[in-house]
């Protein structure tokens, strides 16, 4: 096949989605540490100086290809919300089953979340990362709004509090559920070990469900990373708090 440049803005926008669908495709194949430049340039039918006139470097790709993965599974997670009939925490756990099995539906977006801060940022420059960011903070405040939707009691610093923690939860969990050969051969020998062998819908599901029981008893409505007030009053006033503790 004969390399023909990408003259205007739409062949460069069409090179880049060719480059984008072809990662997207062999992280169904490969995990993100054996996933390389050449095999990309060789499957894309461009050399990896081509590859890299589009995205800085491998790591850019993977961040554009999070982005653009996020934004699919937001607007599937949309339609799969159903309304606010019962309680609080009905409604909570809902959204938290929703959220957890739309996940698990999405391996290559759980993969790039687990690799996200851990892998994907030490090789970019600040200004991908920082466009990064700001794209994950849109993300972010959209899901804080498929949340409050469904669970209007939220408040707005709670709802984005709570898409912190589904972040944490998602890609701490997808690399726990994908362990050694080793282990996996142990499971049906050793009840205890194979105890360990969990569901990743099931774990997520828990965590995001406790989560929004937690925020809503609460009721603090901080922002993600500040302190609790009660922490804050307890050490302006040590002894009032000491005093009110139960003894």
């Amino acid at each position: 096949m004969t390399f023909q440049r990408a003259r205007t803005p739409q062949q460069r926008s069409e090179r880049r989605r060719q480059i984008l669908d072809t990662t997207a495709q062999m992280l169904t194949e490969t995990t993100i540490a054996n996933l390389s430049l050449n095999e990309l340039s060789r499957r894309t039918g461009l050399a990896k100086s081509n590859v890299l006139r589009y995205f800085e470097s491998r790591e850019a790709i993977l961040f554009e290809l999070l982005d653009a993965e996020l934004q699919d599974w937001l607007t599937a997670l949309e339609g799969s919300l159903d309304g606010v009939e019962g309680t609080p925490r009905q409604r909570g756990d809902r959204f938290a089953r929703a959220v957890a099995q739309s996940l698990a539906e999405r391996p290559v977006l759980c993969d790039l979340l687990s690799a996200q801060s851990a892998v994907l940022e030490h090789n970019v420059t600040p200004q991908v990362s920082y466009e990064h960011k700001h794209a994950t903070l849109r993300s972010f405040r959209i899901l804080a709004g498929l949340a409050r939707r469904c669970l209007p009691e939220l408040g707005a610093e709670d709802a984005f509090r709570l898409t912190g923690f589904i972040s944490l939860a998602a890609s701490a969990t997808w690399p726990y559920i994908q362990p050694s050969r080793a282990l996996t051969a142990a499971y049906p020998n050793d009840p205890v070990v194979a105890a360990m062998d969990v569901d990743f819908a099931d774990v997520v599901s828990q965590a995001v469900a406790v989560s929004i029981s937690g925020l809503l008893a609460r009721g603090e409505d901080i922002p993600l990373g500040a302190r609790p007030l009660a922490t804050i009053d307890a050490e302006a006033d040590p002894e009032q708090h000491a005093a009110a503790a139960p003894h």
